[in-house]
């Protein structure tokens, strides 16, 4: 499936199935295919609301969330395209504050699959080319983009007048796509940069804001750097724990007040960090079949940033069993190395649907368990020593 994405609604999956064969698979850089697959329908990027646009490695999804929530706390309307989904496609798409129905959803894939001839899109090309068509029809007030990959070649990179731009923290990731260097990844991250709209950044390594200056220079993009034009501001607390969510909070908060077309108070702000929900950021499950009454915990930190500041949070909640799978492209080894320090017991899983490290060979190198499957792990947590 494209991206592993599956559905329940048959007409979603039928142009699911459609785009497994149409497409060729994989992530791909660049903006000629959106381009050309955008202007066969219209160009509905140019129909947009206002939006905020946000790049970054970790915390750009959870920057998009404060920003979303704190918005509609103030009264307005926002559409909201993130990525990826954790169970649901229709998890990437809200319109005007709802996820996107299957129905809608399913018409969208057809049309923009019908107009893609022989563009070949990626499945995260023809993914932002139905969010923009569906918010180019909808009303709202304003809307927030996540960037899916890098920035200056990602297919959201083809809004010309955002509001407001944001870089969230910074690290060492895909590689393959956007540099070995941290100053070629944040020179790739900084290519949001529009002339006209203010870019907020968090700190970052020396190198890295060097990089985005330049970059924003060329571009004649004013640049608001934590820690030279703003400071953190510890009492911006949200529904998501740890201290990278309160950098994360500023950042949206920085970008909201940089912009001039809409106005969010201070009290719409706070109002939205309380109700701001983003799953999977140390999140504690509910109990269900799954928990059976044991406590249980849910991170999706997937690189070696994330689990640092996984491990922040473990330091700070007490140390647990970790249950842990690792894609084939991260650096296992180095993740394993910032959990390790508050970690009771590593119980390794396969990805289902994904390329991954051998969890045998993760627990023979690490001195854990293995298990084929989240449940097994748990159940071999629970029973007795």
């Amino acid at each position: 499936m494209p991206d592993f994405a599956r559905s329940d609604d048959p007409a979603v999956q039928t142009q699911l199935d459609r785009l497994t064969l149409l497409s060729p698979g994989g992530d791909r850089l660049g903006l000629d295919r959106i381009t050309r697959l955008l202007d066969r329908l219209g160009r509905p990027q140019d129909a947009l609301p206002p939006a905020f646009h946000v790049a970054g490695t970790n915390g750009k999804g959870s920057t998009c969330a404060f920003l979303r929530a704190a918005l509609e706390a103030s009264g307005r309307t926002v559409h909201a395209f993130t990525s990826p989904h954790l169970v649901r496609f229709n998890e990437r798409i809200r319109i005007a504050g709802n996820l996107i129905e299957d129905e809608a959803l399913a018409d969208l894939l057809a049309e923009v699959l019908d107009a893609s001839g022989n563009i070949e899109p990626s499945f995260f090309e023809v993914t932002t080319a139905v969010a923009f068509l569906a918010f180019a029809r909808a009303p709202a007030d304003t809307a927030v983009i996540e960037v899916g990959l890098g920035g200056r070649l990602d297919a959201t990179n083809v809004i010309e007048r955002p509001l407001a731009c944001g870089i969230a923290a910074l690290g060492i990731d895909h590689q393959q796509f956007l540099g070995k260097s941290l100053v070629e990844i944040a020179g790739e991250k900084a290519g949001i940069a529009k002339s006209g709209a203010p870019l907020i950044v968090l700190a970052q390594a020396p190198e890295a804001e060097d990089a985005i200056q330049k970059v924003a220079e060329e571009r004649g993009v004013p640049v608001l750097l934590e820690g030279r034009d703003w400071a953190i501001d510890p009492t911006l607390r949200s529904s998501l724990l740890g201290e990278h969510q309160v950098r994360n909070a500023n950042l949206a908060w920085q970008m909201l007040q940089a912009q001039e077309h809409l106005t969010v108070g201070r009290a719409s702000f706070l109002s939205g960090l309380t109700s701001a929900r983003w799953p999977a950021r140390f999140q504690q499950l509910a109990d269900g079949p799954l928990t059976k009454g044991i406590e249980t915990w849910l991170d999706g930190a997937h690189n070696v940033e994330a689990a640092r500041a996984l491990s922040a949070l473990l330091a700070d909640h007490g140390s647990k069993h970790i249950v842990l799978g690792v894609l084939a492209n991260k650096d296992a080894d180095a993740i394993v190395a910032e959990l390790a320090p508050h970690a009771l017991s590593f119980t390794f899983l396969p990805v289902a649907d994904h390329a991954h490290h051998d969890p045998a060979k993760l627990a023979a190198r690490f001195g854990g368990r293995c298990a084929n499957s989240l449940g097994q792990a748990l159940d071999g947590l629970r029973a007795p020593a």
